[in-house]
């Protein structure tokens, strides 16, 4: 289904990702990123919570502009299925935004009218990898987009400007290693390892959500703090002392058990363990694709320090997708990395509106 044909553009264009814990947003003004944000938006709480998250931005789309659409929040356990969260989230875009100049991306149905959204849910339905990935591959040529969020890691492969994904939905991308539930903020630790060496002891884990990966970043040093929105596991302070504390209660010890260094290797050996399953599905993804060997990683999102890892083990350079675009300053590419889903639908309207 072709997309309807867009009126005159306007040389504003907000991009917009609408996710299961953050909302994203990307301003375009005459083709350039001019800012990028990433909100706390706890969708599982209901709709409210993204009507909050929109509230500081408003000021910001109240003249003349178009607004582009993805989403992953139909995926959110607020809603009783996907099909059921893709038709409130385009109500919630109709009530908030309007219908007029409003598109949804649909991936490889690329851009619809809202009102032929409800028809492509399919198609909708968590699609923002494939904007940030075509852009890339439009950009790039050849290479494997790796996007870290703080829940989820997408990793495609692209040739000669195309995509080469196996997988498409959800169900489809987990099989291919296409898609890694792991992240760089929000995904507990017991989802990445059963035990941890402890002395030299392989050590089980409490099945518990005692600890997750913010404070392995923490610890690490690699955590920028503005990208850890949510409280921590025991709602503490978010400090090295605190993020120790929460790991060690993760194999039923206290901080003061262990010295210090101990634990900030633990907390290497479980950022080594994530960077493992990554691999396992880049390595599967770049070798399906055939990729030549000088073809680089593109990294995006806030876990970019793990990807950067990444790319020295496959031995590929490293592209930050915030270098690929242009943008105002320094810092709004760097928030364009990290908010990339809605850099990425913005930039792709704006340059099929200008082809």
């Amino acid at each position: 289904m072709k997309a309807r044909t867009a009126g005159k553009g306007k040389d504003t264009v907000f991009g917009w990702d609408i996710g299961g814990a953050h909302l994203k947003m990307a301003r375009l003004e005459g083709g350039r990123i001019a800012q990028a944000q990433t909100l706390k938006a706890s969708m599982w709480l209901g709709l409210d919570q993204v009507r909050e998250a929109l509230g500081p931005l408003r000021p910001l789309f109240q003249g003349e502009a178009t607004h582009v659409f993805t989403m992953t929040g139909e995926l959110s356990d607020g809603f009783p299925s996907r099909e059921a969260g893709i038709r409130e989230l385009l109500d919630f875009i109709a009530t908030e935004f309007g219908r007029d100049d409003v598109w949804i991306y649909a991936g490889r149905a690329a851009f619809v009218a809202l009102d032929q959204a409800y028809d492509l849910g399919p198609d909708i339905a968590s699609a923002n990898w494939h904007a940030t990935a075509e852009l890339s591959a439009a950009i790039t040529g050849d290479g494997l987009f790796v996007d870290m969020g703080s829940t989820t890691t997408d990793i495609l492969a692209f040739r000669n400007g195309r995509l080469c994904n196996d997988g498409y939905s959800d169900a489809e991308r987990l099989l291919t290693g296409e898609l890694v539930y792991t992240g760089f903020t929000r995904s507990a630790l017991i989802g990445i390892a059963e035990r941890v060496p402890v002395r030299g002891t392989m050590t089980p884990l409490m099945n518990e959500y005692f600890a997750n990966t913010a404070d392995l970043g923490r610890i690490l040093g690699t955590l920028d703090e503005a990208d850890d929105q949510y409280p921590a596991a025991d709602r503490r302070d978010k400090s090295l002392t605190g993020s120790i504390g929460r790991i060690a209660r993760m194999v039923g010890r206290d901080s003061s058990d262990l010295d210090e260094g101990e634990w900030i290797d633990i907390a290497r050996w479980f950022g080594e363990h994530q960077l493992r399953m990554i691999h396992d599905g880049a390595f599967r993804v770049a070798a399906k694709a055939r990729l030549d060997a000088r073809a680089p990683v593109v990294g995006a999102g806030i876990g970019r320090p793990q990807i950067m890892q990444l790319a020295k083990r496959l031995e590929r350079p490293y592209v930050d997708f915030g270098t690929l675009v242009e943008a105002a300053s320094e810092a709004a590419g760097n928030e364009a990395s990290k908010a990339a889903p809605a850099a990425a639908v913005a930039l792709l309207w704006s340059t099929r509106r200008t082809s």
